[in-house]
């Protein structure tokens, strides 16, 4: 008997480890200790990350964002010449080769989106107030950027909304549109692609509420809302988004931290938002806090209702992003130089920690999937 089930066990422990897949992780970083990008390899069955490793030696890359053919990714980077953008061919052992470059020529860039067609990405650029425009050629090249400027700030918040700050850009699910939330001015500025691709124009602003400070945002798994979140609010703005008019309406603001838990802390700021496949669940990161919002969502009208706030188990979550098998959340925390693998109920969309997974990372400020 005893030896029938030692066989069982053995089956079951290989059965488990055929199904088992291990993926690459990026980590865009930052900081005196960091030497580029780093990466390491995630267990997606048994939620384990291994020791990062440095893929990549380059300055300062902050956020990360793959080709659509997988085979490069791009990194908005210090480079020769001033803050720009360089790309990379990622070898079959995971680590990156560096091809090509392009200055922003507007400050640095705080994030980058890669056009689903691939012959274009985007830049934000907060502290040059503007969105950037880079061709790339059918090698994944750069070409030089093309600078759209954005006006006005609401001056709701003195200190941090008296000119423009675009945080974030991203594209719509059929990519007709590009979008930029910016937190000086308070709007979501959305971008009309040409039909070639080859260029986009201004088009329209979706409000968010006066103050709020728009960061980062996403589409809900059916596309019909927006989820902006509100950096200085701590507040999620869901939107009703008309795909035939590229038009977004405001319909809700939901705090992601409630005033008597913000009190606690002398400095509250929103960073991240993510939306889990099903549509059922959308998360947003609390810097300060230190935490991680779970929200319920209402497929029908976009409402969200805050379950619960989980410790990210680290310092300043400027990152978090949800593994391809969306069972994992990955929390990067900037201060405590930290990864920590969170699991997903699939049941309510709250958080766990099961492994006690924790990697050291030198200012973690993204986190990418590979394949």
């Amino acid at each position: 008997m005893k030896r029938l089930l030692f066989l069982l066990s053995i089956i079951s422990f290989l059965v488990t480890s055929l199904h088992a897949e291990k993926i690459d992780v990026y980590f865009g970083t930052g900081g005196r200790e960091s030497k580029g990008i780093y990466m390491a390899k995630f267990d997606t069955e048994k939620g384990k990350l291994s020791q990062a490793s440095v893929a990549a030696e380059i300055n300062g890359p902050g956020f990360l964002a793959w080709h659509p053919d997988r085979t490069k990714i791009y990194a908005v980077a210090s480079i020769d010449g001033g803050p720009g953008v360089a790309g990379f061919h990622v070898k079959k052992d995971g680590s990156l080769e560096k091809f090509t470059t392009s200055l922003v020529r507007d400050g640095g860039g705080t994030h980058v989106a890669v056009h689903p067609s691939g012959k274009f990405l985007l830049t934000a650029q907060y502290g040059g107030g503007s969105t950037a425009f880079f061709p790339l050629n059918k090698n994944g090249e750069l070409g030089q950027s093309v600078v759209m400027d954005h006006d006005g700030g609401s001056k709701v918040v003195g200190n941090r909304q008296n000119s423009p700050h675009p945080h974030w850009c991203g594209f719509s699910p059929d990519g007709q549109y590009a979008f930029v939330p910016d937190l000086g001015t308070d709007n979501i500025h959305i971008y009309k692609v040409s039909a070639d691709q080859t260029s986009i124009k201004k088009h329209a602003l979706a409000a968010s509420v006066p103050g709020g400070g728009p960061r980062h945002m996403r589409f809900s798994a059916d596309g019909k809302f927006i989820y902006l979140l509100n950096e200085l609010s701590l507040s999620v703005t869901t939107f009703a988004y008309d795909k035939d008019t590229g038009k977004a309406k405001r319909l809700t603001t939901t705090p992601s931290l409630s005033d008597e838990v913000k009190a606690k802390e002398t400095f509250n700021s929103a960073a991240e938002i993510l939306v889990h496949p099903n549509a059922k669940f959308v998360w947003s990161s609390n810097r300060g806090n230190d935490s991680i919002t779970c929200f319920k969502a209402d497929p029908s009208t976009g409402k969200l209702t805050v379950t619960e706030v989980e410790s990210i188990r680290g310092s300043w979550p400027r990152n978090i992003n949800i593994d391809p098998t969306s069972k994992w959340i990955f929390a990067a925390g900037v201060h405590s130089n930290t990864i920590a693998v969170h699991k997903i109920d699939q049941s309510t969309g709250e958080l766990s920690f099961p492994t006690r997974n924790i990697i050291s990372v030198p200012g973690p400020s993204c986190v990418l999937f590979g394949k």
